[in-house]
C-alpha cells in the first residue's frame, strides 16, 4: 500500500533536514554551555543549516521542559522497562532513556532520521538495548501491549492524532505511561511566526499544531492526561543566547513563567507544553 500524499510530504521534509544535520537539533543554536561539542562534524550543509533550522535559537531557552523530561525518564527508565520512542527524529529521546537503562525502540517515518539515531545510538554506546526502525506511527507492526513506556517530542501534530494515539494505546501495556512534549498553537504571535516561515516545516505540520482541545482527543485512548505549560516570558531571553546576560536573564523569566503558567488560562498562550498520558484504555 503507498503511503498517502501527507505522509510522502513528512518524508521528504524529513530526509532534507536528516541530511543536513545528524545531531540533537535543538543544542544546535544555544549559549555555549549547551551546545552540543561536537555540532560542527554533525553540521553536513552549513549553510542549509542556517535557511532550515533558523528556528532552532528558540530551543536555547527550552532548559525546564527538557528538564523535566529528563527526570522524567530517569525516574520511570530501568533495565526492566521496554520503552517506544514515538516518531524518534535522530535519536535523542530514545538514547537517554537507554542511558537510564531502559531497553529502547525507536521509530521514524523518515529512514535517514533512522540512520542518523542508530548512529547516534552506537557513538553513545547504547546500541546494545537501543535501536531504531523505519515505521509508519499511524500503522505500527509492534504485538498489543509491547511497551512499558512511551516517549515522543513534537510528533503528534506530524500524524492524525486520533489515529496515532488509537495505535499508541493498542501498543503500551494497560499499566504504561508516556511523556509527550508537543507545542501550543494558541499564542498569535509564535502561530504568526510558523505562518512566515513555510520552509522550516509541512504544511500539515502547522495547521495541526495540537491545541488544549486536543487533550479531550487524547483522553479518548488514555484514563488519564495531565498537562503543564512551558515557556512563555522566557522567550524574550533568546536574543541574548549568545551573551553573558542569557543565563542570568534566563532565570528570571523562568520564575515568572512557574508563577504565571500554572494558570491554564494564561498556559495554552505558552510555546510547550507535556502531556503525561497513561493507563491506555483497551
Amino acid at each position: 500500500m503507498t503511503l498517502e500524499d501527507r505522509k510522502l510530504k513528512e518524508i521528504e521534509h524529513s530526509k532534507q533536514r536528516r541530511e543536513i544535520l545528524q545531531g540533537y537539533e535543538r543544542f544546535a543554536d544555544t549559549h555555549a554551555a549547551q551546545q552540543a561539542g561536537n555540532l560542527e562534524d554533525l553540521i553536513k550543509d552549513k549553510d542549509a543549516f542556517k535557511k532550515y533550522f533558523a528556528n532552532m535559537k528558540y530551543y536555547a531557552i527550552t532548559e525546564q521542559s527538557d528538564l523535566y523530561q529528563k527526570n522524567w525518564l530517569s525516574k520511570k527508565c530501568s533495565k526492566e522497562k521496554k520503552i517506544l520512542d514515538f516518531a524518534c527524529g535522530n535519536g535523542e529521546n530514545g538514547i537517554y532513556a537507554a542511558l537510564c537503562g531502559a531497553n529502547c525502540i525507536g521509530i521514524d517515518i523518515s529512514p535517514e532520521g533512522v540512520s542518523n539515531s542508530n548512529k547516534n545510538a552506537k557513538e553513545a554506546g547504547v546500541d546494545s538495548h537501543c535501536r531504531f526502525e523505519v515505521m509508519d506511527g499511524e500503522n505500527m507492526t509492534f504485538s498489543d501491549n509491547t511497551f512499558d513506556l512511551g516517549v515522543e517530542y513534537g510528533a503528534l501534530h506530524h500524524v492524525e492524532l486520533d489515529t496515532a494515539m488509537a495505535e499508541l494505546a493498542r501498543v503500551l501495556k494497560p499499566d504504561a505511561e508516556m511523556i509527550c512534549v508537543e507545542a501550543l498553537r494558541h499564542n498569535p504571535f509564535i502561530h504568526w511566526y510558523r505562518k512566515r516561515t513555510p520552509h522550516l516545516r509541512t504544511e500539515w505540520e502547522v495547521d495541526h499544531i495540537l491545541g488544549v482541545e486536543s487533550l479531550a482527543t487524547i483522553s479518548k485512548y488514555f484514563d488519564k492526561v495531565d498537562v503543564k505549560f512551558f515557556h512563555l516570558a522566557s522567550l524574550a531571553a533568546v536574543p541574548f543566547r549568545k551573551t553573558f546576560l542569557f543565563k542570568p536573564l534566563l532565570m528570571i523569566l523562568n520564575r515568572i513563567d512557574n508563577l504565571i503558567l500554572s494558570n491554564k488560562t494564561i498556559g495554552k498562550f505558552a510555546w510547550i507544553m507535556i502531556i503525561e498520558i497513561s493507563n491506555p484504555k483497551k
